[in-house]
């Protein structure tokens, strides 16, 4: 494994409700980051196809008028669509976290999907619980997908937006020796005067308090809303474009110290920011606070982590304990006789 590496992270808009032209595009921003020598590039929260800005936008029954398209656009794991990222990884011999509304039969889930270089999905994971009207679009995840994944350049693990808010999710991330933190984030524009806790401020503040109490590398990706995105949601409401300005790319690279890494792309640019990183830097950072090592205070508080897949069906044969249960539901029968 290698200590020293570039790492990308890309600040673009998606090609909305349009998940071929999306595949498409993002093959060439993976393209023109491995040719910068990048060994990690990285996307946005459900960079494919696009983050859900209606449900912020207007009543549920306005926003019904999307609801058929975004579940159509979005992408099915084992799909020709993700073979064609996989391809790409491997053919440019880079990894990639991409953000993906994961559409699973009926449900849709907000979900990153890491490549490896050689295109094998080395972890998919569900955003554990969509925040807010979020709820409206996408299921949630569960204990299984809080995963860090041994790679050739270091251990990476993933969340997605407002899961660097929940305090516990972090912490069961830091104490698996997370050394490179993926922090999606959608545009960060929304709401902006409005809803300060929305704004980019609060949110790159999440993604560089994550590095710090990590002592971790993040990459914090964030997508951009174009007009034509605005035009389509906003319908030429004033009001409405009020509240979902052009722009709001605020994408992010931050050391373990926080410090940030490379220079912000204006937030209404498309581009790719990169950061040449070195591992040994964490153990400086850790030296001061390891927070699930030698900094933690194990007689006061603890983490407590289901780490089990979650189903809704199970069948009979595989449930534990039904031997049991159905020994003890014959017993009163049996006895009769």
């Amino acid at each position: 494994m290698t200590t020293q590496f570039k790492v990308a992270t890309v600040q673009a808009a998606p090609c909305f409700l349009d998940l071929d032209a999306g595949i498409e595009k993002a093959i060439r921003l993976i393209e023109e980051a491995a040719a910068s020598g990048a060994r990690l590039v990285a996307f946005s929260e459900t960079w494919l196809p696009g983050y859900p800005n209606h449900i912020w936008l207007g009543p549920a029954a306005w926003q019904m008028q999307f609801v058929g398209r975004y579940f159509d656009n979005s992408i099915v794991a084992g799909s020709e669509r993700e073979k064609k990222l996989a391809t790409a990884c491997r053919d440019n011999k880079i990894q990639l976290s991409m953000g993906v509304s994961e559409r699973d039969g009926g449900s849709l889930y907000i979900a990153q999907w890491h490549f490896d270089e050689t295109g094998e999905v080395i972890n998919r994971r569900r955003k554990l619980k969509p925040t807010h009207v979020e709820r409206t679009v996408y299921g949630e995840g569960d204990g299984s997908d809080l995963n860090v994944v041994d790679t050739s350049i270091g251990r990476v693990g993933q969340l997605a937006c407002w899961e660097h808010l929940q305090p516990l999710s972090k912490y069961a991330m830091y104490a698996q020796n997370e050394q490179v933190h993926v922090a999606a984030w959608p545009n960060l524009a929304l709401y902006e005067g409005t809803a300060y806790a929305l704004g980019h401020q609060v949110n790159n503040a999440a993604s560089m308090i994550y590095a710090v109490e990590g002592s971790c590398f993040v990459l914090a990706p964030c997508s951009l809303v174009t007009k034509a995105m605005q035009d389509m949601l906003c319908e030429g409401d004033a009001d409405k474009e009020a509240l979902f300005p052009v722009g709001g790319g605020y994408t992010a690279i931050y050391g373990p110290d926080g410090a940030e890494l490379a220079e912000r792309i204006p937030h209404d640019q498309e581009g790719i920011m990169y950061a040449d990183i070195d591992l040994h830097m964490i153990g400086y950072a850790k030296a001061a606070a390891d927070p699930a090592g030698h900094y933690a205070k194990r007689e006061a508080t603890r983490l407590l982590i289901n780490r089990k897949r979650q189903c809704p069906v199970v069948n009979f044969d595989d449930a534990p304990g039904w031997e049991e249960l159905s020994e003890t539901a014959n017993a009163p029968a049996e006895a009769a006789e």
